[in-house]
């Protein structure tokens, strides 16, 4: 091995990037659906609260009903629309 290996290895520790890790499941499911969702990081909070609050099989029921009914476009939208709908019939969960 010569200078220019080391060279390449401590140019690669110094130019990784370190994500933390989700404190709690719930969070770790929320980053899916934002991405799936493609939700603007306005909404961003309001999909942490959602599933934090609902039980986690009300937004996956949520989340596919929306990738089934809602092809193209701001399906963002349509899922804020279907929660509603659910939130009105399940309160939310005290943690």
């Amino acid at each position: 091995m010569d200078d220019n290996d080391f060279g390449q290895i401590s140019n690669i520790l110094i130019n990784r990037k370190v994500v933390k890790a989700p404190a709690y499941e719930w969070q770790d499911f929320a980053l899916r659906v934002i991405k799936e969702l493609n939700a603007p990081p306005f909404k961003r909070s309001s999909v942490f609260k959602i599933c934090k609050d609902l039980p986690r099989p009300l937004v996956e029921q949520a989340l596919n009903d929306t990738k089934e009914l809602c092809k193209g476009g701001q399906s963002w939208m349509y899922f804020f629309k279907i929660i509603e709908g659910i939130g009105k019939n399940n309160p939310p969960v005290k943690n």
